[in-house]
């Protein structure tokens, strides 16, 4: 008999997420099938619920997840039952063109195959209850009390870590910590601005921290946000609703701008601002995204004097590097998740976490199982 399990279901953008009983497909060779125990409400499966993001239906949502290995195909490596994993939404092939310059967020089977909702194998891991093969979110969906992955996607981390913490590491936090330890240029005595302090800005600030920089500037509409930063590592903060970004840069840098900018926001403005706001020859991190359609325009005096700007989707992820890392950073007191965390939810929950995310009314929402 089929492994039966429930999970939340889209089955049509704007429309309720749908708790279902569905059907795990046999594991294949390098599969591991993983118990979930925790994964947090992301923006990107919000917009693929509003139809920013298409995908075929109806699929399963849900990349930011933890929990434990239940079984192993008969070639998988790297992970035995039992063992506490943190997943991955970037499995790749190691061997292509973009692999090879090690670039595996551009792997050109995880491009091609990640707009299917398959699995990296290009198999459906799921099913409904009438059949029909279920699709699933950045090779994982784990909304739901099971998951099959390729073996490489699943990252064993310490036990001692709690799920609902080390779902976190999976997404926001290897993509705002990983740009600033990772991909960024940050050294002792510099400055960061981090712009937007959601989950991802907030992971930055706690990454320009661990790198080393002197000043951090966070700025956001949101005081709450704002305050939360200063937990994390902020030395400074300012409302961009009330003040300005550029000038309060420029302030505290003897007027030449900060030394590396971090956007998380996901804004025009914010794009904007951070060539305004980086120093000659500094360098600007974008994490945020908007519409893939939409234009953004800059002055362009802003972009002169050799400034470096790079587009950062995952961090500059390397799992089975960071994932433990992290973890080890955060039993350790250097890395706060759980301070991420604004609300706890069952499955049953989910719709009305997205509805609050939405609203911006959290930072993560973690489903626990």
């Amino acid at each position: 008999m089929p492994l039966t399990y429930r999970a939340a279901v889209l089955h049509a953008p704007q429309t309720p997420l749908a708790i279902e009983t569905v059907a795990a497909a046999p594991l294949g060779p390098s599969d591991v099938l993983v118990r979930i125990k925790a994964a947090g409400l992301c923006h990107t499966d919000l917009e693929v619920i509003e139809g920013g993001l298409v995908y075929p239906m109806p699929i399963v949502l849900g990349h930011e997840a933890a929990g434990i290995v239940e079984d192993v195909g008969r070639e998988a490596k790297g992970v035995r039952k039992g063992d506490h994993v943190v997943l991955s939404w970037n499995p790749h092939c190691g061997h292509c063109f973009y692999c090879d310059r090690s670039l595996p967020i551009l792997c050109e089977g995880y491009l091609a195959e990640g707009p299917k909702a398959r699995a990296f194998d290009g198999a459906a891991k799921a099913r409904l209850a009438d059949g029909r093969e279920l699709g699933n979110l950045m090779f994982l969906g784990a909304f739901g009390e099971y998951c099959i992955v390729a073996d490489q996607q699943a990252v064993p981390v310490p036990k001692d870590l709690p799920f609902e913490e080390a779902c976190l590491i999976g997404c926001g936090i290897m993509t705002g910590v990983g740009a600033a330890l990772n991909v960024a240029h940050i050294g002792p005595g510099d400055t960061a601005l981090v712009i937007g302090c959601g989950a991802v800005g907030l992971a930055a600030v706690q990454g320009a921290r661990l790198a080393g920089a002197e000043t951090i500037l966070a700025t956001d509409l949101d005081d709450a946000k704002l305050a939360l930063a200063r937990t994390m590592g902020a030395t400074h903060t300012v409302n961009a609703r009330t003040s300005d970004v550029v000038e309060a840069a420029r302030a505290l840098t003897g007027g030449r701008g900060a030394d590396v900018v971090l956007e998380s926001a996901g804004s025009p403005i914010a794009f904007r601002t951070t060539v305004e706001a980086v120093r000659p020859g500094g360098e600007v991190i974008w994490l945020g995204k908007i519409d893939v359609t939409k234009d953004v325009s800059f002055r362009w005096g802003a972009l002169m004097a050799e400034k470096r700007i790079r587009r950062v989707s995952y961090g500059g992820a390397r799992p089975a590097r960071d994932f433990p890392f992290l973890a080890r950073a955060a039993l350790a007191g250097r890395l706060d998740l759980k301070g991420l965390i604004s609300r706890r939810i069952a499955l049953e929950e989910i719709n009305a976490g997205f509805a609050a995310l939405k609203a911006g009314e959290t930072i993560r929402s973690v489903v626990l199982f």
